[in-house]
């Protein structure tokens, strides 16, 4: 047997965005369901080089399919000063759950990119107004470019306000997407405003002031990825209807770790998890909802649902390249 090897390019062109969200959707349901296994992040920490390992692994049986994988992933972030990398690296093994066959390795800088933008694209579709037409993304970085892409797959998006303090990077968004949707460069009190907003930077201290949201705005706070981040003002966490990926890496590493371990937030204060409202056991945005926050951690299940996309369009179109990984003699 063979395993298929896919690199950055092969992914991007086989894991296609609607289908990626639609698995991803399918990924959190399964959550609630307790049809997944998903042991908590392991990290190794490397102060000596200013980063860390991360391990990811996961088995997601979404009905239709099931797989497995693991990720394995860094933040290394002298990486593009000092080595002209990025600070993230990631590959994936996809594997057979019934054999442990390894079927593929993949990149996952790319993969994990793309699952990120289907999972805020998820929690749009669940807690976005109807009708909402107009997306503010803070940060201009790389996910700026996958969450507007995915967000545009559940909701008509018109108008996008794009606010970092990079002016380059914010004018490269907008001359991206300058044929598909109005596209400007504007403050974060702008971009805020929006119906659906997503927050995409590294920081410690709250850029998103609470008066600054429209009054039923939906935050993707996508940021916040280890302990002592922090964008969003806590009136806003105290206010919204306020959902969560996993309620270990959340309160851990998530938008609300910082004013959970300070105990200006506990457990009242969360709606609920984002595969309850997908699976239908709890419900998503109601009319009485003013603003809505999905706090966005990144899960393993999220990884196994877009490698899922990624294999099975790649062998159907017969691309990747097939090597002996490992050897499979029984005699």
């Amino acid at each position: 047997m063979q395993t298929l090897l896919l690199g950055p390019d092969a992914v991007e062109r086989h894991a296609d965005l609607p289908a990626v969200v639609d698995a991803v959707s399918a990924a959190f349901a399964a959550d609630a369901r307790g049809a997944t296994i998903m042991p908590a992040k392991s990290y190794i920490d490397l102060p000596e080089y200013n980063g860390d390992f991360r391990s990811m692994p996961a088995y997601v049986n979404a009905g239709d399919w099931d797989a497995a994988a693991v990720k394995w992933v860094n933040v290394h972030t002298d990486n593009p000063t000092d080595h002209d990398l990025p600070t993230v690296l990631g590959t994936l093994i996809y594997s057979d759950p019934e054999t442990a066959f390894p079927l593929a390795v993949m990149d996952g800088t790319v993969l994990t990119r793309l699952r990120t933008g289907a999972a805020a694209a998820v929690a749009t579709d669940h807690l976005a107004v109807p009708d909402a037409d107009s997306l503010g993304l803070v940060g201009a970085g790389t996910q700026a470019y996958t969450q507007l892409a995915a967000i545009a797959t559940v909701r008509d998006i018109e108008t996008v306000v794009v606010a970092d303090r990079d002016e380059q990077r914010q004018r490269a968004v907008v001359d991206h997407f300058g044929d598909r949707f109005d596209v400007r460069a504007g403050p974060i009190e702008e971009a805020a405003g929006c119906d659906v907003l997503s927050t995409i930077t590294p920081v410690e201290s709250p850029i998103v002031d609470r008066e600054w949201l429209g009054d039923h705005t939906h935050v993707n706070a996508i940021g916040a990825d280890a302990a002592g981040k922090h964008e969003h003002d806590d009136r806003t966490l105290l206010d919204a209807k306020l959902v969560i990926d996993d309620y270990e890496q959340c309160t851990h590493s998530g938008e609300i770790n910082v004013p959970w371990s300070e105990g200006v937030l506990d457990d009242g204060d969360i709606y609920g998890e984002l595969g309850s409202i997908v699976a239908g056991d709890l419900p998503g945005r109601e009319s009485a909802d003013g603003i809505t926050l999905f706090d966005s951690t990144g899960l393993a299940i999220q990884d196994v649902a877009a490698a899922h996309v990624a294999y099975e369009n790649a062998r159907e179109a017969g691309e990747g390249t097939d090597f002996e990984l490992v050897g499979t003699d029984t005699t």
